[in-house]
């Protein structure tokens, strides 16, 4: 019975892994101006972040260490190995979250989930404890069926 319902007639195309794809990559953009910003902020500039026009345009010069690049008014700014350490924390960070997040969204709708079946708690919630107890030979054939005795 499982086995029919793993069968999904919806053939994977290239919207999904795109789509990942591309939130990756802003999640990394993002990561590296939090990064920047926690560094100016540390070094007495305060939290300063780049207009949107500026977000993938100040990259090389934040690579290149600049902490001040695609800022309007920068006021103070960290050095580069500062910089650098920070973008590197906020990226490992950033990649801890992504890799927590993977695993949930694979157990949650890879292809080893159990589909149409209720977990414990949700069982028990919508039926009650004693209508499960008077049931459970529908319920669970397989254990309290007459066959299983």
């Amino acid at each position: 019975m499982q086995q029919d319902r793993l069968k999904n007639p919806h053939p994977w195309t290239y919207e999904i892994p795109l789509a990942i794809v591309l939130t990756l990559v802003l999640v990394a953009v993002l990561g590296v101006h939090t990064g920047r910003a926690v560094a100016n902020l540390l070094a007495g500039g305060g939290w300063g972040w780049p207009p949107a026009t500026e977000l993938f345009r100040s990259l090389p010069g934040l690579w290149r260490g600049d902490a001040g690049a695609g800022l309007t008014n920068p006021g103070d700014l960290a050095e580069p190995g500062a910089l650098r350490a920070w973008v590197l924390i906020t990226q490992a960070v950033n990649l801890l979250v992504a890799l927590v997040l993977s695993v949930v969204a694979y157990r949650r709708w890879g292809p080893g989930r159990l589909r149409g079946m209720a977990s414990r708690s949700e069982a028990a919630s919508l039926l009650g404890l004693p209508r499960m107890r008077k049931h459970r030979a529908v319920i669970r054939p397989d254990l309290y069926g007459k066959a299983a005795r």
